[in-house]
């Protein structure tokens, strides 16, 4: 059993951020299973909570990794979460009072020391982990980012850095996550600048707060006010933002990465492509999986019948959150008769109604004990993106962005693999179910 992580007792650290130089308390709390790594902004009115996923990325000029929800942002995260993952730890609630976390000594070594101090145990569910079985590549210039098939048990990671500045040069380094000893090797390597970097910066107004004591600034013949920890600390503090970005995955996976002079907006990119290919992965495992409904609990829920019950299964349901169904497209479905007969081509009213079905079985879920039921009341935002025809198979999904007193809201889509054939935000009117 691979069982899942959090921490024993609550840690705190405080610290100037990096760029702004406002002062941060960062408090690290245990978390249940399955809760993920979740920070939290105490310093506004009602707290508000970013998990950390890609979904809530955003870019910011001149600065890292960051993310926002309900204009509330978290920035300079990717040491914290170098941490959190280079340790282990799957679910931990990350408060802190400011938009910037504690740059301290710009590497990840002062939060591995507050995590391995509160003590880190084992919780009773067992990890997620998703084992990488087709090659994901992305690339800028002559930055290069290839996540392949490799190691089912850890992440082995191979990273080619070079740089102009002779102090710096060429370095390489290969480093396996879940094997090797992260709070030893990774750890206490440094955010690094060249020198004129560090003087643009100053002058945008940044980091002014900053001296070479604080942030490692290399000249042609080496650093300036300051010593290395590593004669290699360069490639090993790439390699340990490279696992902080990845840690927006939300979930650890085992394979290979190799990285060639990338930075942070090419991680970026490869977590989306990854994410995106976690996602294609667990729907065709759900599409030839058990069903959650079949067709005949289905028909206990809705009220259509054929030729208009557009559900063949339900594969996923997430609480009363969000729903996956499967509709199979035969020529036998009676609207090919007429519809385009030399062409045949499923209506897109037809898909709509597809996705309205699942939408109504979803918020029926969460109207059970209401007395209520979903009668269609809008569709906003229709877009057919593609034609869909006999032989393929339609991969519907729903999530219910609120249901209200009298009215419920969804968020719906369309697949045909991994293209989307249609989407829609669709409104259901809430009543009585009882017989007029």
């Amino acid at each position: 059993m691979n069982p899942q992580r959090t921490i024993q007792k609550d840690a705190t650290l405080e610290g100037l951020g990096l760029f702004g130089g406002q002062p941060c308390r960062l408090r690290f709390r245990p978390a249940p299973e399955d809760s993920g790594i979740v920070f939290v902004r105490t310093d506004t009115i009602t707290p508000v909570e970013i998990p950390v996923d890609v979904k809530y990325l955003i870019q910011r000029p001149h600065r890292t990794t960051s993310l926002a929800r309900e204009n509330v942002s978290v920035e300079t995260i990717e040491h914290v979460l170098a941490a959190v993952w280079g340790l282990n730890i799957d679910n931990l609630i990350i408060e802190v009072n400011s938009d910037e976390m504690p740059n301290i000594d710009g590497s990840a070594e002062p939060f591995v020391k507050a995590l391995l101090k509160a003590g880190i145990e084992e919780q009773d569910l067992e990890k997620d982990v998703f084992v990488l079985d087709e090659p994901v590549v992305v690339s800028e210039g002559s930055a290069m980012l290839a996540a392949l098939p490799g190691p089912t048990n850890c992440l082995e990671i191979l990273y080619d850095l070079e740089y102009d500045a002779p102090s710096i040069g060429r370095q390489m380094m290969g480093f396996r996550l879940g094997e090797d000893d992260f709070a030893a090797e990774l750890a206490p390597a440094r955010t690094f600048l060249l020198e004129d970097e560090a003087q643009q910066f100053q002058a945008l107004g940044l980091g002014k707060h900053l001296t070479a004591k604080d942030v490692l600034v290399m000249k042609d013949d080496g650093p300036l006010e300051n010593e290395l920890r590593f004669p290699d600390e360069h490639v090993r503090h790439k390699i340990q933002d490279l696992i902080g970005d990845l840690a927006l995955i939300g979930q650890y996976f085992c394979g290979r990465v190799v990285a060639t002079r990338s930075g942070h907006e090419t991680n970026h990119a490869l977590v989306r492509k990854l994410v995106e290919a976690i996602i294609a992965k667990e729907k065709s495992g759900a599409a030839t999986g058990e069903p959650v409904m079949d067709i005949r609990k289905i028909m206990r829920l809705l009220p259509h019948r054929y030729p208009f019950l557009m559900i063949d299964r339900i594969v996923s349901i997430d609480g009363d959150d969000k729903a996956i169904a499967i509709k199979n497209v035969t020529i036998n479905e009676p609207y090919f008769q007429g519809h385009y007969p030399n062409l045949p081509i499923m209506p897109g009213v037809m898909i709509v109604e597809a996705m309205a079905q699942l939408s109504g079985i979803l918020l029926s879920r969460r109207l059970e004990h209401t007395g209520k039921v979903a009668v269609l009341l809008s569709m906003d935002r229709v877009k057919m993106r593609r034609p869909v025809r006999p032989g393929d198979q339609l991969i519907l999904e729903a999530e219910a962005l609120h249901a209200r007193t009298r009215t419920g809201h969804c968020k719906c889509r369309a697949m045909v693999g991994q293209e989307i054939a249609a989407e829609a935000e669709i409104k259901f009117m809430l009543v009585d179910s009882e017989p007029l």
